[in-house]
């Protein structure tokens, strides 16, 4: 029947309207989260590209105004560093304290991960839990015990007293111990059908396919060591074994400091980590990502 404007009614209801698209409001908001990680990207590079202009500015301090590109440019006060000052040699102990302490921390962190994820034992949730609680206590609390345990092993102004209380750590055995939680439990019962036992599984199986988080863990422990401070400041006594931390904090005069110079150290000790972060950039990624790490 025609209606009253003189159509005929259909009886078909008419079409929805179309979805919106959910892409369009984000698209919308993209140039302004690019716009802001790019402020605070100049924000947070800022402070190493004023460290690097004054490291080439002689005679700059840092009362006086920032400035992006130094008046007169030169390379002097990183001449002055190793030339009057045994820069070299703490660079040196820094690096291989680093090293060693990173090396240690890999090897006893992933042999406790496998042990907490691949071997149940009696109370093992509460031993773990146990363990992961010591993250919580501050370095100053064991500060002086260590101390004194370190001075009855006759391990003071020794490099074996700044590594060995840093050769464990409670959230490296975390951080792995999650990255082994998520490799497949069928791998390891087809390799122990092949006759494997725990050790082949931790070296050819478990270790190769966490090896995103063993980088993540590698860059922590190198630069939690690379900047330790208070400790090796506390066990350290002679002038030939200090770390560049301490070698930098000694250039810091009471009166005057030679700021150029000063800047040219700092400058060099970002200089390793920055080389490290770069190189496993990609598998820090993977790593975090992977064990659930915000």
């Amino acid at each position: 029947m025609p209606d009253q404007s003189g159509l005929k009614l259909s009886g078909r209801p008419s079409p929805a309207p179309p979805p919106a698209n959910p892409r369009r409001g984000r698209s919308a908001w993209k140039p302004i989260l690019i716009l802001a990680v790019v402020l605070g990207a100049l924000v947070m590079f800022f402070p190493f590209l004023w460290t690097l202009v004054t490291s080439v500015s002689p005679g700059a301090g840092l009362t006086d105004r920032p400035k992006l590109i130094p008046d007169n440019p030169s390379w002097s006060a990183y001449l002055e560093l190793f030339r009057n000052t045994s820069f070299a040699r703490v660079t040196l102990n820094s690096l291989g304290l680093a090293a060693v302490t990173t090396g240690l921390q890999l090897i006893t962190s992933s042999m406790a991960a496998y042990v907490f994820s691949r071997m149940p034992f009696p109370g093992r949730g509460a031993v773990f839990a146990g363990y992961l609680a010591t993250i919580m206590v501050p370095m100053q609390v064991l500060m002086v015990p260590l101390f004194v345990q370190m001075r009855d092993l006759h391990l003071v102004d020794n490099y074996l007293g700044v590594v060995l209380p840093g050769m464990a750590s409670a959230f490296g055995v975390f951080l792995l111990r999650q990255a082994m939680n998520s490799v497949p439990r069928e791998l390891d019962e087809a390799a122990r059908i092949d006759g494997a036992g725990h050790l082949r599984i931790f070296g050819r199986i478990v270790l190769p396919l966490v090896g995103p988080s063993l980088a993540t863990l590698t860059v922590f422990s190198f630069m939690s060591s690379w900047n330790a401070f208070l400790w090796p400041l506390v066990i350290l006594r002679s002038p030939q074994l200090k770390t560049l931390p301490l070698a930098l904090a000694s250039m810091q005069g009471q009166y005057t400091t030679q700021w150029d110079v000063m800047m040219a150290g700092s400058v060099i000790s970002i200089l390793p980590m920055l080389a490290i972060y770069l190189f496993a950039q990609k598998y820090v990624i993977q790593g975090v990502a992977s064990t659930g790490i915000k």
